[in-house]
């Protein structure tokens, strides 16, 4: 009987090691998920793959492979099955399994962390652990090569260690269990022949010296070779334990946006355009609000719409985020996130110190809103019934998919409000940790730095600061939704102080937020631009309530939004009422200079021969000739640098080998988009370039639309959509072909003597197109002056220069 229990434990030894050794790849790899069913997954795998390969030990070889593959299917499909109904995702199991298998790797190495088990990123461990086992077992028990068998529970677990990273604690003790299982195994190995069987039994004494003589010569070479390897490895192993070990997702893309969901400020317009747009239908839960901020203290000169002061409100107002935008280069404003694919339940958000969290749940359905990013009021805490990927710097949401008519899902938001009482007091951060929220891009002009000055002048707390700026802003613009979108320095010093009869002091929220932002930074305060919604708490969300608002960050307050926008049916104030910047250079003295009072007009008396002053001009005529004088050399002027430009455009593209006239279109268009306002630096290549180019123009032709390009664009229909110009290497009707030229370039760079004609002469026709249709999208004084900027003869100087 102990003999009989021995040989059972002995038999059991391999296998068990197997399924440790297996199953010891979903410990380490379970330790970045959320939960523990990962775990219990790869250790379901572990177990089914070695128990099949056992239990069809006695049938031929070829035949365990397909019974084994056919076990995992199902495992796999039940494993498929708990994973979505444990994330609460839509459909059925065939989608769920397509889509998994379609994105298992990628969405596993862009998750955030902890990885919620869902279908996607457990399908790859799940199969990798069955195979890992299926061919341990094979290997260790049919063929008894035990050591070897190892070779793939070692890959998967070393797999596992690679795809952690640095994003969880050594696993010590799994190691050490590695180690204790695989000792194990080795412990007791399976053998093929009769126990007690010498297979050099039965040859001469000979030949058996000679075996056996050869077999210690081979184990005495591995050994030396494994000393020696341990040797020479063994330091730089050891050198390596206090090192941090590479994150594989620096490799891998995160999920990625187009320009209207990086820049959703610019859609503000188009949605003005059409207030009845139904966008969302939402239903609002609302739980532990305090109570609405009072109208002193506020930063927003009204309460804070849907606050409440019972236990649970569900109506009221609600501020639906859809973005948070960042980064601003002096052109854009951009959200600049780097989403992760995320589960259901998000990362908890430490809330400011100051601050009373309350919790706001919402079923958001989607109607006619396009685009990835997801609306959530801030600060979203767990997502369900959408895939979802989630940048937590911003707290912005995306569904990598896209949004559809019809989507239906559910939001749990921690909604922060900040003490009103501390704000009068609070100081704002500063440093490397929000260098991000104050950088001001070079080219601001000088009035809005003057007028960010006056404002900061006389308020030197940084809350009085920022009020200052939102009364300004309030009090002297007006809100136009015909107003053309554009947020770039000219665009808000046009809105700052353009001439109101001249669509100047008037924009959309847009303009209201932007120039709050970077008025704000202009004076020491961190800012940032919400993009959102402001509806009530039921009900539809329409295009009309689409707007954007200002935040300040204020040290244990966090981010306060402010509301520069005017009151309803008030009318603002003239702009020189207040806003006079004070002269550079100032005039030597104040004195008043000297009245004098009008007198009686003398009665009119005959004139004489010859006018009183006939030997000197009058003031009229010496006036007249110098303003003609100086029209006469200004105009001069420009006709020699529209001769000039002219002459340097017809160089380019006519003279020369067809390699410089290549060259010569080239510089046609970089000097377009420079003159453009969007230039493009030397370090980037044709191709960028050309990418650059198409965007520039798209972007141009949106502004110059007002906003109605911007509508099209997120359904595909405009400057990130199938239609976009030059999309194809050839392009098509009178849209550039910048990739065509690209492609020209390139071929001239490699080999210059190749290019052709007929290719200069496509450069030329290229070239040609592209300028004109970036110069028509230009405002109209700014075509005018596109002819004759200097710009474009001044670099083709600095080329000719030698280095």
């Amino acid at each position: 009987m102990v003999t009989h229990v021995v040989r059972v434990l002995r038999a059991a030894a391999v296998p068990v090691a197997l399924i440790g050794l297996t199953a010891l790849a979903g410990v380490v790899l379970g330790r970045v998920y959320a939960g523990d069913l990962l775990t219990r997954l790869v250790i379901g795998a572990a177990v089914g793959s070695v128990l099949v390969s056992v239990a069809t030990r006695r049938l031929p070889s070829w035949l365990v492979a397909p019974l084994s593959v056919a076990a995992m299917a199902g495992w796999t499909l039940w494993s498929l099955r708990l994973a979505a109904n444990h994330a609460e995702l839509p459909g059925g199991l065939l989608e769920v399994t397509a889509d998994a298998a379609r994105n298992g790797i990628p969405r596993l190495l862009t998750a955030m962390i902890p990885v919620e088990p869902a279908p996607d990123t457990v399908l790859v461990p799940v199969v990798a652990a069955w195979l890992a086992g299926l061919a341990g077992a094979e290997v260790a028990l049919r063929a008894g090569r035990v050591l070897l068998g190892y070779l793939p529970p070692a890959g998967l677990y070393a797999a596992a260690l690679y795809a952690v990273g640095p994003n969880a604690e050594p696993a010590v003790g799994a190691t050490v269990a590695f180690v204790a299982f695989a000792a194990i195994g080795l412990a007791s190995p399976p053998s093929t022949a009769t126990a007690g069987d010498d297979p050099a039994a039965s040859l001469t004494p000979r030949v058996r010296a000679a075996v056996r003589l050869r077999l210690a010569a081979s184990a005495a070479l591995g050994v030396a070779l494994v000393v020696g390897l341990v040797a020479v490895l063994g330091p730089v192993v050891a050198g390596q334990v206090d090192g941090r070990p590479v994150d594989p997702r620096r490799y891998v893309e995160p999920p990625q946006v187009q320009t209207l969901d990086e820049n959703p400020l610019i859609r503000i317009s188009g949605w003005a355009l059409h207030p009845e747009q139904k966008l969302l239908d939402v239903s609002t839960e609302r739980s532990g609000a305090p109570d609405p901020p009072s109208d002193d203290a506020s930063p927003e000169p009204e309460p804070e719409p849907g606050a409440s002061s019972g236990p649970a409100d569900t109506g009221g107002g609600v501020r639906i985020r859809l973005a948070v935008l960042s980064d601003y280069d002096g052109v854009t404003w951009r959200v600049g996130a780097t989403y992760r694919n995320a589960g259901r339940i998000l990362p908890a958000a430490t809330p400011p110190r100051d601050s009373t969290v309350g919790t706001v749940r919402q079923q958001i359905t989607v109607a006619e809103l396009s685009g990835r990013l997801l609306p959530a009021v801030a600060t979203p805490q767990e997502v369900s019934g959408a895939r979802v990927a989630y940048d937590p710097a911003s707290g912005t949401l995306i569904r990598p998919e896209g949004l559809t008519p019809g989507l239906r899902y559910a939001v749990t938001s921690a909604e922060e409000h900040p003490d009103s009482n501390l704000l009068a007091t609070a100081n704002v951060p500063a440093g490397d940790e929000v260098a991000r929220v104050l950088r001001v891009a070079d080219g601001v002009p000088d009035p809005m730095r003057r007028l960010a000055a006056q404002l900061a002048e006389e308020n030197g707390a940084p809350f009085a600061r920022a009020l200052a700026i939102e009364q300004f802003l309030a009090e002297h613009y007006r809100v136009a939704a015909d107003a053309p979108s554009g947020h770039a320095y000219p665009n808000l010093s046009f809105f700052l102080f353009g001439p109101r009869n001249g669509g100047g002091q008037e924009g959309t929220s847009e303009q209201f937020a932007a120039a709050f932002a970077v008025l704000g930074r202009l004076s020491g305060l961190p800012t940032r631009v919400v993009v959102g919604f402001r509806a009530g708490g039921q009900g539809p969300v329409l295009a009309g309530d689409a707007y954007a608002w200002p935040e300040v960050l204020f040290d244990g307050l966090g981010w306060v939004s402010f509301d520069p926008l005017p009151r309803p049916k008030s009318e603002p104030r003239p702009v020189e009422e207040d806003f006079r910047p004070t002269p550079e250079d100032p005039p030597p003295s104040e004195a008043p200079a000297p009245t004098v009072e009008p007198s009686a007009s003398p009665e009119p008396v005959a004139a004489p021969n010859g006018p009183p002053n006939s030997g000197r001009p009058s003031t009229v005529v010496l006036v007249g000739a110098s303003s003609g004088g100086l029209l006469l050399l200004v105009g001069a002027l420009l006709l020699t640098l529209l001769a000039m430009r002219r002459s340097l455009t017809r160089t380019r593209l006519v003279q020369g080998d067809p390699g410089q006239r290549i060259a010569g279109a080239w510089w046609e268009v970089t000097d377009a988009l420079r003159l453009a306002g969007r230039p493009v630096g030397d370090d980037l290549a044709a191709t960028e370039v050309a990418r650059h180019a198409r965007q520039a123009l798209a972007e141009a032709r949106a502004r110059a639309s007002g906003g109605n390009a911007t509508g099209s664009t997120a359904t595909g229909e405009g400057p990130t959509g199938g239609s976009a110009p030059g999309d194809g290497p050839t392009g098509s009707g009178d849209e550039p072909a910048v990739d065509e030229l690209a492609a020209l370039l390139n071929r001239v760079g490699f080999a210059p003597d190749t290019a052709a004609a007929d290719q200069a002469a496509r450069a030329a026709e290229v070239a040609t197109v592209y300028v004109a249709n970036l110069r028509s999208a230009r405002p109209w004084w700014r075509r005018l002056l596109w002819s004759v900027h200097p710009s474009p003869l001044h670099r083709a100087r600095q080329s000719r220069r030698p280095n």
